[in-house]
């Protein structure tokens, strides 16, 4: 694949591994674990049916996840699964790198009241704790 027909996409939700989302990558490339700069906060949305990440003015922190090369067909095919109100924009990694991660508008997360789990080490840590309460 060349750089200019792929796109490297941040997962830190629903479609990482392990996680009941993840065929919605197909078959795209896993990369590396990794994490994001403390930028940007995580909540739990549409009482915790899927993630939710947007980039506040202060307080933000890092988020794990994983990096996927994905073709143009593998990214629409994603995007189109996305919950709505999701869009995909650009995400600071630690190492200084970028890519494309499907934020969520904080100003929805505020207006519903939607759990801030940025403390939880990430979504799979997250549900993870949900099922061991359950």
């Amino acid at each position: 694949m060349t750089q200019a027909a792929t796109r490297r996409v941040f997962i830190c939700g629903s479609a990482l591994r392990g996680q009941p989302d993840h065929q919605n990558l197909q078959s795209a490339n896993f990369i590396k674990e990794t994490q994001t700069q403390p930028l940007y906060r995580l909540h739990a949305a549409e009482n915790g049916w899927h993630p939710a990440i947007y980039q506040p003015r202060a307080g933000g922190i890092s988020i794990p996840g994983e990096i996927y090369e994905m073709t143009v067909e593998q990214f629409d095919y994603l995007a189109s699964n996305e919950p709505p109100h999701m869009y995909p924009t650009e995400v600071l990694l630690a190492d200084g790198d970028s890519a494309t991660a499907f934020f969520y508008p904080q100003e929805l997360i505020e207006q519903h009241g939607w759990p801030d789990i940025s403390g939880h080490g990430g979504w799979a840590a997250y549900k993870q704790s949900l099922a061991a309460v359950g």
